[in-house]
């Protein structure tokens, strides 16, 4: 089938859509929903079969759905209708979820269900349930849907399954979601803010910075051994600040100031004074209890696992600095494997453009950023003691895909998405030794094929590419037993002739070029990237940050116009 997909952004959703339909064998395109007369226009220029709108904030225009079968991706069960259906689930938490593939009508959310999918809730933060949960159930949902339609292309709003118990829930209304720090316990306040995660986070006051101005918190964590007066900020560790609940204390990562640098940013960083004044507690990276801070160092006999469990994906300099001193703290000890485990949501999405754009010069913080990325990845890279794994479960991105590529194996999840590629952050060129370590792979030819492709890939067409060694099973706790079975392997079959074979390798490709100048070259382009006439990495990084709404669909994703300006012979891709 031809399928134009319709989203008001291409998150990770819509990528994994794009991706799967690709895999699939449909010809698709992409259209950012900027206004009904450009959506017109893309439904003329492509003549799709289908539409697919994976993430919309407002309604088709009539005479779109009428002429093209709209099948909207909407994150609740049939019967369901509504904004907000992720945040109600999460704040009410039921035992089960799901998602429906509606197909468009008049009425917002109230066409006919031509699929659905269910899953158990897990205790979770709203933009990590859309990521996993309900990304994989509608991926299945819209298969069996499109196949529906593709057997009886019927017009749209006749046939299939009327929606059951309708129900119409408004938008969460904030005093439903604000915290009384006094009456609250942590189950609670974990609860209204993971509801909130990722948009619009829970408006709240902090006494200890001032009484009179609201910001907004996300990324909460449970904290199990600290606990005072409820309300009160108790310590800071990393980024974080722990605050006070009735019956314990929550760690808070992230927090936005709407009358300050508008987007997320650590929380110490919004705090300062009130942040710097609180006792720190340091990172104690083997410590499985009190789950304080995004980074974990567990051993299984000769295997160590290191995870990160980055907001976002996202790695700061700091957090590129803490993640360091834990591989070194890897290193050291007497295990044969070491395994980078990322997050359950992310692997790694590279530098960390928000901590880069709140900066007193952006340009200086990437700089810094980059350079704490570099010295990570050359650590990896010359771990010769040990044989090392990147297990990705969760989307990797830009440097963080490159990242992964300095272990020695990369194992990845089926059904993660990959963006092994820079150029969309403003032709920024890129480090973290990928000259280095993307020829090795893929060769010399596979480069440009791999850095120009600007889309977004599966894990089994990544493994095509010779960009990952073996994909596991797409449940994550399926997953988790494949690399722990591997990494047990390794350990065993023949280590000690591997690691032989691996400190030559590097003796020897060193001898040929030494790493220090793969990097010299690499940061010589970033360079005139953060600091050169060309502002075009600003550009986007702050478009993106602050999420400036587009003008304009990239013509590498809407494919229609670049066949049309091709055809046309007007301008290139922008």
């Amino acid at each position: 089938m031809r399928i134009l997909i319709l989203c008001h952004a291409f998150n990770s959703l819509s990528q994994r859509v794009f991706a799967e339909l690709e895999r699939a064998g449909h010809e698709v395109s992409v259209e950012l929903d900027i206004s009904d007369e450009v959506t017109r226009e893309a439904v003329a220029l492509f003549e799709p079969d289908a539409v697919v709108a994976p993430f919309l904030k407002r309604r088709i225009p009539d005479d779109v759905w009428q002429a093209v079968p709209c099948l909207i991706v909407h994150p609740g069960p049939p019967g369901d209708r509504g904004p907000n259906a992720l945040d109600w689930a999460v704040l009410d938490a039921p035992e089960t979820w799901g998602v429906s593939i509606i197909l468009a009508t008049a009425e917002l959310d109230g066409g006919p269900v031509l699929a659905s999918r269910g899953f158990a809730m897990r205790p979770a933060r709203k933009s990590s349930l859309y990521r996993l949960e309900v990304t994989e159930a509608a991926v299945q949902a819209l298969f069996e849907a499109l196949e529906r339609l593709d057997k009886d292309p019927r017009p749209a709003g006749d046939g299939g399954d009327a929606p059951v118990e309708d129900r119409w829930r408004d938008a969460v209304p904030g005093d439903l979601r604000r915290i009384d720090w006094t009456r609250d316990d942590t189950e609670t306040v974990l609860r209204k803010i993971n509801s909130a995660d990722g948009q619009p986070g829970v408006v709240d006051v902090i006494e200890a910075v001032t009484a009179d101005r609201e910001f907004r918190l996300f990324d909460a964590r449970p904290e199990n051994e600290l606990s005072g007066p409820p309300g009160d900020l108790l310590a800071r560790s990393g980024g974080a600040v722990c605050r006070a609940t009735a019956d314990g204390a929550v760690w808070i990562g992230h927090i936005r100031d709407p009358a300050g640098k508008d987007f997320k940013r650590p929380a110490v960083d919004v705090l300062g004074d009130a942040a710097d004044a609180l006792e720190e507690i340091p990172p104690d990276w083997t410590e499985r209890e009190t789950r304080r801070g995004p980074i974990r160092y567990v051993e299984h006999g000769d295997v160590g696992m290191l995870a990160f469990d980055f907001y976002n994906g996202a790695m700061s300099t700091r957090d590129c600095e803490a993640l360091l001193a834990a591989w070194r703290y890897a290193a050291a000890r007497p295990t044969r494997v070491i395994v980078l485990t990322g997050g359950r949501d992310f692997w790694s999405n590279g530098m960390d453009l928000n901590s880069i754009e709140a900066a007193e010069s952006p340009a200086d913080e990437s700089w810094r950023n980059i350079n704490a990325m570099d010295d990570l990845a050359e650590a990896v890279i010359d771990t010769t003691s040990h044989l090392t794994v990147s297990a990705m479960a969760g989307n990797a991105a830009a440097g963080g895909v490159f990242l992964a590529l300095a272990a020695d194996r990369v194992w990845a999840r089926d059904g993660i998405v990959l963006n092994p590629h820079y150029k969309n952050m403003g032709n920024l060129y890129g480090s973290e030794y990928w000259t280095y370590l993307l020829p090795r792979r893929v060769g010399e030819s596979g480069v440009e094929q791999v850095m120009g492709h600007r889309l977004p890939m599966l894990a089994d067409r990544a493994q095509q590419l010779g960009l990952v060694d073996a994909v596991g099973p797409n449940r994550t706790a399926e997953f988790d037993e494949f690399v722990a079975r591997r990494a047990r392997a390794l350990a065993l079959d023949d280590w000690h002739e591997e690691i032989d074979a691996k400190s030559k390798a590097r003796a020897a490709d060193e001898a040929l070029r030494a790493l220090a100048s793969y990097r010299k070259a690499e940061l010589d382009r970033m360079h005139l990237n953060f600091f050169g006439f060309d502002p075009s990495y600003h550009v986007a990084r702050y478009r993106l940050v602050h999420r400036t709404p587009h003008a304009w669909t990239p013509l590498h994703l809407a494919r229609h116009r670049s066949i049309a300006r091709a055809e046309a012979g007007t301008e290139p891709d922008r």
